[in-house]
């Protein structure tokens, strides 16, 4: 099934990305190369992706006002799991708190998206597409990434599969408590 819409990421940075990416290039080059280690927070779960005939200006006028008004976010990951029912492997983030205020910002700010496949449940998949045998399994649950990282920007993407993910823009957080407005 192709997927056509707009997605709302947090991108991870530095060495903790490069570490992620590692990972994930070992098990799952596919998915590896897709797109950077990231945090899906429209598009997956909690909330599908906006539609993709959304005008750009309705998405920057929504999305950016809502990331300037929220601070950065610190988060720190949970030890690796397996998706439920599925041969996905990921970290977890903690799905309440300031994580949850965003995305149900994101979620109620009055642009059309599908419906979710899956509560919210926001991560970085380290393996998506392969079966994996028990020794990789093994491995991968063992990931640990218990540094805590900021965020400060989210990245919006539009996607028409088969095709590339497109850029459309970056939305830093806190612009507007850093303007003082």
């Amino acid at each position: 099934m192709a997927v056509a819409g707009i997605f709302v990421t947090i991108e991870l940075e530095g060495a903790l990305a490069e570490r992620i990416h590692a990972q994930q290039m070992a098990v799952d080059p596919k998915m590896a190369r897709h797109l950077p280690p990231h945090v899906t927070l429209i598009g997956s779960s909690g909330a599908g992706p906006f539609h993709a005939d959304t005008p750009i200006d309705v998405l920057q006028e929504r999305i950016l006002s809502i990331a300037a008004a929220t601070p950065p976010l610190t988060l720190q990951f949970g030890r690796a799991e397996r998706f439920v029912d599925r041969d996905i492997l990921l970290l977890p983030l903690d799905p309440h708190g300031p994580l949850r205020a965003l995305h149900e910002r994101l979620r109620g700010c009055g642009i059309p998206h599908a419906p979710a496949r899956y509560p919210f449940t926001p991560h970085c998949t380290l393996s998506l597409y392969p079966t994996l045998d028990a020794g990789t399994r093994r491995a991968l649950l063992a990931v640990r990434e218990s540094e805590p990282f900021e965020v400060r920007a989210l990245q919006v993407y539009l996607t028409r599969e088969p095709q590339p993910a497109r850029h459309l823009f970056t939305a830093p957080l806190g612009t507007a408590i850093a303007d003082g407005a």
